[in-house]
């Protein structure tokens, strides 16, 4: 992909309509999404909110053939098999299970209900499904982030693009899939002769996160691949740049609206992809039958302008690999 400068949020991506597909006369679906997370704002792009974007796109309209039964932990993961039962038993068509934790609870309660990952990491490692190829049950979907291939990546071209950063703060949850990149993440570091300073937000007191992150001398943060993260970047951002701290996302869409840099994969194009799943189950698809889908493309994001505002010069070996540059 040639570089080019992008300015367009995320959200916005998925309003030009695709085709809608007909759906049946008369034929109301329910589906559900389960997530350990807070009720999104719904202008904020998370899984939650792009989901039922997407399923538009393909001819489900909440409110005319579509109900959508949601549910948010709001980080009380004890909730979540609660729910999940009570969605069962309201006999939901599908469930989306956002993040590890969902899915747990979701597969806890039903071996029938349809479960779509949005997403998981490592599946099969999980024991929620017999291998990617076949997954034997009732959950198939789409993965995040390859297990074990993307964390040291992000944390080379961080330290890359921030050569004077011997100290990066990582910003961490206690999701199952952060627990895992933080540990990816730990073994990257002392090759690349940095020291991580691993910081756990208490809720969402990010003020308390950061100034520990400066106390400890932070010069960098990499930010771990989220749905609580995601959901609370545009107060990560803020507060970053407040700190004049360089920091290494994984959606792209926060670059577009202010960090730094991010190598990733698209939230949108994984949403559409969900929603692919959730309409194949509709029409009659078996989870046990649909392979579950991996990222193959990622992408290196930088937004130059916060690059000057932070006073920082991106190499020119970092430059050249970025697929797309916010000017």
């Amino acid at each position: 992909m040639h570089r080019r400068s992008f300015l367009a949020g995320s959200v916005s991506v998925l309003a030009v309509p695709l085709a809608a597909a007909a759906q049946p006369a008369g034929k109301v679906y329910r589906l559900a999404i389960l997530s350990n997370t807070a009720r999104p704002d719904p202008s904020v792009a998370t899984s939650a909110t792009l989901v039922p974007v997407a399923l538009r796109d393909l001819g489900y309209i909440e409110g005319q053939n579509l109900v959508i039964e949601r549910r948010f932990a709001d980080g009380k993961i004890d909730r979540l098999r609660a729910f999940a039962r009570e969605l069962v038993a309201m006999r939901v068509d599908v469930i989306v299970a956002v993040s590890e934790e969902a899915i747990q609870a979701a597969k806890d309660v039903t071996t029938t209900t349809p479960i779509v990952m949005g997403f998981g990491s490592d599946p099969v490692e999980h024991g929620f499904v017999a291998s990617l190829a076949r997954p034997g049950g009732n959950i198939t979907g789409v993965l995040v982030v390859p297990a074990g291939q993307l964390t040291a990546k992000r944390l080379e071209l961080l330290k890359e693009a921030v050569p004077r950063a011997a100290r990066i703060a990582v910003l961490a949850t206690n999701e199952a899939t952060a627990r895992t990149q933080l540990q990816e993440a730990q073994k990257a570091a002392p090759p690349l002769g940095v020291k991580l300073v691993v910081v756990q937000p208490q809720g969402t007191d990010y003020a308390s996160a950061f100034g520990t992150m400066m106390a400890d001398r932070a010069d960098a943060l990499l930010v771990l691949a989220s749905v609580i993260l995601n959901r609370d970047g545009q107060q990560i951002i803020e507060r970053a740049a407040h700190h004049r701290l360089p920091a290494m996302w994984f959606w792209r869409g926060q670059v577009e609206v202010g960090g730094l840099m991010s190598y990733g994969t698209s939230l949108v194009a994984l949403c559409r992809r969900v929603a692919d799943y959730v309409d194949k189950i509709l029409r009659g698809a078996k989870p046990a039958d649909l392979p579950i889908e991996q990222p193959t493309k990622f992408e290196l994001v930088i937004n130059m302008k916060t690059a000057k505002t932070l006073g920082l010069t991106i190499p020119q070996s970092v430059l050249l690999r970025a697929d797309l540059v916010v000017e």
